[in-house]
């Protein structure tokens, strides 16, 4: 008889539209997060939404402008590649 495993609720998704990373180095004081995610826009575009900081701190914001999703996506991978290079991870309290 084969056992049926329950439904997990971490389920990693393929194309994620948000996207939250992490550096923290406590003998370096680093305690860094950047944050990224797509939303629609009113043009049917789409933008890709950065924000940065120290963690408790206030951020910056930028708002990049894509013609589509999927070029937004993109820039979503290549700021994650660069941000990984940095020393950053995702953050393991982020929820989908």
């Amino acid at each position: 008889m084969r056992r049926r495993l329950p439904p997990s609720d971490a389920q990693i998704e393929m194309f994620p539209a948000r996207l939250r990373l992490t550096r923290v180095e406590p003998e370096a004081n680093v305690y860094r997060y950047y944050a990224l995610e797509v939303l629609p826009d009113l043009f049917g575009g789409a933008s890709l939404v950065r924000a940065w900081g120290r963690i408790g701190a206030s951020r910056t914001t930028r708002v990049e402008l894509h013609a589509d999703e999927g070029r937004a996506l993109d820039a979503l991978r290549d700021w994650e590649a660069a941000k990984r290079k940095r020393g950053y991870a995702p953050d393991p309290d982020q929820r989908a």
